[in-house]
């Protein structure tokens, strides 16, 4: 019998992402994909968008999104992992309905889904499976041919994805000046989100007090801080805060803020600060902006050393770990024990989200679940 392939029963992988827009014009058009359903107005997005354009109204996730995608089919191809490589934009081009047409005109059939997010919550997890059912609900009514689509896991926890940011993190504490590195903290950030979706992030049972999303951030910059501490000698201090808050002021959402809790270090007489964006995996524009800018701007306020270390990006340690995520799921789908690459206590995650998991505020469908409408 012909042994099949090790990426079978897969015949492409899918790079889903945020988006962004690319210049001014497309800012408000941007910002009205993302709220759409609202009813904001125009001129309160201009306001809401006054920080893309700082910087030309251009985010920098699509560039990096072009990175990531030439990073993985270089991995890909110099690993003999015969596996196209498309990408996918929730909020702007390449639009995922477009991306999933282009599919399944290619003849693909059984797609694994990469998305940016590596940590369980409804707007990082969920609501990506929400817009694959509906992109596939599209094509349902376009009469295509549905492919079958496979969310790979979270990957917070995948070595892969934390010792580049472990280097980033050793890299900023070196860029500090020497008579302020030892006694420096690392602020570890990631977006804010309602404090009823953290506690709801993750399956069911892992619901509670900042739920899943909570647990995973809190993991992964345990196990960053203990590299460190390992390379260095130096246990320095470090907490969770959060990022890029929006929504209306009286809804409680995850605290502290990174600037309130610079000014907290601050009057504590901390003498410098490491900024490390574990929340995201590229350096977007929440980083660029509540990081590089505002928290920045806050330091310097304050007259506090900060340095921002860097995000994974297209790393090809990355890349090499995506490769570890597809030939994993595909073995498992093949009925192959899979080695599970994950460090820490929290093991790997669950590779079908079970019902129940990151629940939305009002149902609707999501593919890639256990509740999918699509098999």
């Amino acid at each position: 019998m012909r042994e099949q392939p090790a990426t079978s029963p897969y015949d492409a992988l899918l790079l889903l992402s945020f988006g962004g827009p690319e210049g001014p014009d497309d800012v408000v058009p941007f910002l009205e994909n993302v709220t759409r359903g609202r009813g904001i107005p125009k001129e309160r997005l201009k306001e809401v968008g006054k920080h893309y354009f700082l910087f030309d109204g251009i985010s920098p996730i699509n560039e990096q999104n072009r990175a990531l995608l030439a990073a993985l089919r270089e991995d890909f191809a110099s690993h003999g992992v015969d596996l196209p490589v498309y990408w996918g934009n929730r909020n702007w081009a390449p639009y995922l309905t477009d991306t999933l047409r282009e599919m399944v005109a290619d003849g693909r059939r059984r797609i694994a889904v990469l998305a940016t997010s590596a940590y369980a919550s409804y707007s990082g997890c969920r609501q990506y499976r929400e817009n694959l059912a509906d992109a596939l609900a599209t094509l349902e009514a376009e009469g295509l041919e549905l492919p079958r689509v496979d969310k790979l896991r979270h990957y917070f926890n995948h070595p892969g994805f934390l010792r580049p940011m472990t280097e980033g993190v050793l890299a900023s504490l070196m860029d500090l000046p020497e008579d302020v590195r030892a006694g420096a903290r690392i602020a570890f950030t990631t977006h804010s989100i309602p404090e009823t979706a953290a506690d709801t992030s993750g399956p069911a049972e892992e619901h509670g007090e900042g739920g899943a999303y909570v647990a995973q951030h809190l993991e992964a910059a345990r196990l960053i801080a203990e590299a460190v501490r390992e390379e260095t000698g130096v246990a320095h201090p470090w907490s969770l805060v959060y990022q890029s808050r929006s929504g209306a002021p009286h809804i409680p959402w995850l605290e502290p803020d990174i600037c309130d809790h610079l000014e907290t270090l601050h009057g504590e007489g901390v003498p410098a600060v490491v900024m490390a964006p574990i929340g995201f995996v590229s350096d977007h524009m929440e980083v660029l902006y509540d990081l590089d800018t505002e928290a920045t701007a806050k330091a310097a306020e304050l007259g506090l050393p900060v340095r921002r270390s860097a995000t994974v990006g297209a790393d090809p340690r990355f890349a090499a770990a995506v490769r570890d995520l597809v030939l994993e799921r595909a073995a498992t789908e093949q009925g192959r024990s899979a080695e599970r690459c994950a460090l820490g206590a929290l093991g790997a995650s669950h590779d079908v989200c079970p019902v129940g998991c990151c629940p939305a505020r009002a149902p609707r469908p999501a593919a890639a679940g256990a509740d999918s409408p699509y098999a």
